[in-house]
């Protein structure tokens, strides 16, 4: 219905655009039709002062709502027939009337449909137009240069309010249209429209047109002064950028200054790598790689071998978890990074002034610092807990007796990694969750998967759970409104991580935050002190590696030339992965997202049970789920649970990234066999659900016919 009216609104307005040309009235709208036709006009409105000055209104409104030529010659015969005062308040009023109706139609007829060919690009205009929008079309609406039916036009396709455009496009209009009115009042000297925009008038319309951006830069600057006026700037600096941690962030940053050629420091108290080397994604996934084996080999029947129950040295797996993180370790190491360029300094940084850092008793100055100083594992404030010893992600590595009973607390993605390795290594694990469900970002069937495989594989999973109090090596809590108690010799607090902001300088200098701790940051990662720069788990909203090295571009490029471009941070093709067994990888939406958000999406989904690398290998368990735009192969968010799955994401990434939809993906070659097959055959799924009934009949036909 709607598209029906849009056609018929299209086919209306160029009916009547062809009835103006073919009956010439086109032709009337000339200055020399204007001058012969004025006595007579004059004389008319004489007689009928109110008809005649309605019949101007709606002319002159139907002429600019048609975009048609003429607006010029209509606002002179405003001035030359009614006068300064009146015509300027025909014209003011009849203009911005048309102005938005031709605002109003190219909003109906054309936004959904461009909107939905250009996403990416409309969301940015959309967001600038709503922070600058009215300011924008004020000077837009000053200089006559710019065809005011564009602007009508271009601006129906964005998300500005219709209330705005009105008051905006009848003020900005206000001097030109009073400009020509009263060029109209002396009609008999007027020879040409040239004559009316000397370059003068229009160099004081663009000044005029300029000033809401003066005043904004002026604005900017004195509220700048005002904020930085407890640290005097220093007139030279000795290094153009400092970081403030040697994580993923920190490190890429730095990485990029040395690139560039910048003097550059990066100073961290304890290990080069931070968490994710150290503690984190190294350490675990290889102790996930050593578990994977002990339960491959207590499933040995899958693959023709007997089951056998492994034995090992839990004190060796960990051993060679130290191992993997010593073989990584000079990837991030300080004398890599000397190498590169980077000054790499050792100790406690401390934040003097938004422009020094002091460090083992010396002072350093940079324009710009970038923080990089990640998070710590948060331990939730129970009774007893702390008595208890609990382990973390930072202290879980020096482990070398395997706990015999593990209590996990917290059913996110690194709970449930660590849950499953270590009732894989032969604990008795029991993970506690408040919540409804584990894994709370993803959708409800990837949850259920994940927790039913947990349990199958032995891992005691209570969600809607309270732990109350610690005691006695028990652990007390609240489950379908009973209070219960269980035995554990080790807990591990897997429930979160909290940003790390305090201890050096960033109360003193009252750089804001977040409720939840993060540094408030804007689009270009810019803290409230705006030559501060925050990357990582420490700025969020995504505690990820890659993440952080995502953030680090933008931050280190803002830092170095910022004042030249600046770009705001895209998370739009942001991939995360939990490396449980299937493993759960996502990017874009999910399908709880989109409910949330109202978007309508078709939904593809292929069974990893139908893949035949899968079955080789005995992992046909799992699927891909792809959310996409309606009546559209645009992907808007894909869900993967199967093994391989982080390895299977980026071909969505990349699609998501560069605008690619299903059908190129199921027109790409793909190896056989091979896991990425599956991405292939969601694609076919989608185009199976989509082929062209139609045309396939008349394809029947044919080849009926061809048979003789």
């Amino acid at each position: 219905m709607k598209n029906a009216l849009r056609i018929a609104i299209v086919l209306g307005l160029l009916a009547l655009v062809a009835l103006a040309w073919q009956q010439g009235w086109l032709k009337l709208l000339s200055l020399e039709v204007l001058k012969a036709q004025l006595a007579s006009l004059n004389a008319q409105i004489s007689d009928h002062p109110l008809r005649s000055a309605a019949v101007f209104f709606g002319v002159y409104v139907a002429v600019t709502a048609l975009s048609l030529p003429g607006a010029a010659i209509l606002t002179l015969a405003a001035g030359a027939l009614f006068g300064l005062l009146t015509g300027t308040l025909l014209v003011s009023f009849a203009s911005t009337l048309g102005a938005t109706l031709a605002f109003l139609s190219a909003r109906f007829v054309l936004r959904e449909a461009i909107e939905k060919r250009f996403a990416n690009q409309f969301k940015a205009l959309n967001a600038g137009v709503e922070k600058d929008g009215a300011r924008y079309l004020f000077a837009l609406r000053l200089v006559p240069a710019f065809p005011f039916f564009l602007i009508n036009l271009a601006m129906g396709l964005t998300r500005l309010k219709t209330l705005t455009f009105m008051w905006v496009s009848q003020l900005g209009m206000l001097v030109g249209t009073i400009v020509f009115v009263n060029a109209g009042t002396q009609l008999a000297q007027v020879d040409s429209l040239k004559g009316l925009l000397s370059p003068a008038l229009i160099g004081s319309l663009v000044l005029l047109a300029a000033l809401p951006f003066v005043l904004k830069q002026i604005t900017q600057y004195l509220a700048h002064r005002k904020l930085y006026a407890r640290w005097p700037r220093p007139k030279k600096f000795d290094r153009n950028l400092i970081v403030i941690g040697a994580g993923a962030g920190g490190l890429v940053s730095s990485y990029i200054a040395a690139v560039v050629k910048a003097r550059v420091t990066l100073i961290e108290r304890n290990r080069m790598g931070g968490d994710c080397l150290n503690y984190g994604c190294v350490p675990s996934k290889a102790l996930i790689r050593s578990a994977k084996f002990a339960h491959d080999a207590r499933h040995g029947a899958r693959l023709g071998f007997a089951d056998a129950e492994p034995t090992f040295d839990f004190a060796a797996v960990m051993e060679r978890v130290k191992r993997v993180i010593a073989t990584i370790a000079p990837h991030d190491s300080i004398e890599r990074y000397e190498g590169l360029g980077v000054e790499c300094l050792t100790g406690y940084a401390r934040l003097l002034s938004p422009y020094e850092v002091e460090i083992n008793g010396q002072r350093l100055s940079a324009p710009n610092i970038v923080i990089a100083c990640g998070a710590s594992p948060f331990i939730p404030p129970v009774p007893g807990l702390a008595e208890c010893k609990p382990l973390t992600s930072e202290t879980l590595w020096d482990l070398r007796e395997l706990p015999r009973a593990l209590l996990v607390l917290g059913g996110g993605p690194i709970g449930c990694e660590l849950a499953q390795a270590f009732v894989r290594l032969g604990s008795s694990v029991t993970m506690v969750e408040l919540g409804e469900r584990i894994l709370p970002r993803e959708d409800l069937d990837v949850a259920e998967l994940i927790t039913q495989t947990l349990k199958h594989e032995g891992v005691n999973v209570l969600t809607s759970t309270k732990i109350t109090h610690f005691s006695d090596g028990r652990a007390h809590y609240l489950h379908d409104g009973a209070e219960q108690t269980l035995a554990f010799d080790q807990v591990l607090c897997a429930i979160g991580r909290r940003p790390n902001t305090k201890g050096y300088g960033l109360e003193e200098l009252g750089v804001a935050l977040n409720e939840n701790g993060t540094i408030k940051t804007d689009e270009y990662l810019r803290a409230s002190l705006p030559n501060l720069f925050a990357v990582g788990d420490i700025a969020g909203p995504y505690q990820f590696t890659h993440a952080a090295a995502h953030q680090a571009w933008y931050a280190a490029v803002h830092a170095l030339f910022g004042r030249f471009k600046q770009f705001k941070v895209d998370y739009s093709a942001l991939p995360w992965a939990t490396f449980t067994s299937p493993e759960v990888a996502r990017v874009g939406l999910s399908e709880a997202d989109a409910l949330a958000q109202g978007v309508k999406v078709e939904v593809v989904r292929y069974g990893i049970d139908d893949l035949d690398r899968a079955i080789c290998d005995e992992a046909a368990e799992g699927f891909i789920k792809v959310l996409l735009a309606e009546n559209s192969d645009k992907i808007l968010g894909v869900t993967i649970v199967c093994d391989h799955a982080a390895e299977l994401i980026p071909e969505f990434v990349s699609a998501i990234k560069h605008g690619i939809g299903l059908n190129k993906i199921l027109g790409t070659i793909h190896l056989y066999p091979s896991w990425a097959e599956a991405n292939k055959y969601v694609a076919g799924q989608w185009k199976q659900a989509h082929k062209p009934e139609r045309l396939l009949k008349w394809a029947e036909r044919y080849h009926t016919w061809a048979r003789g």
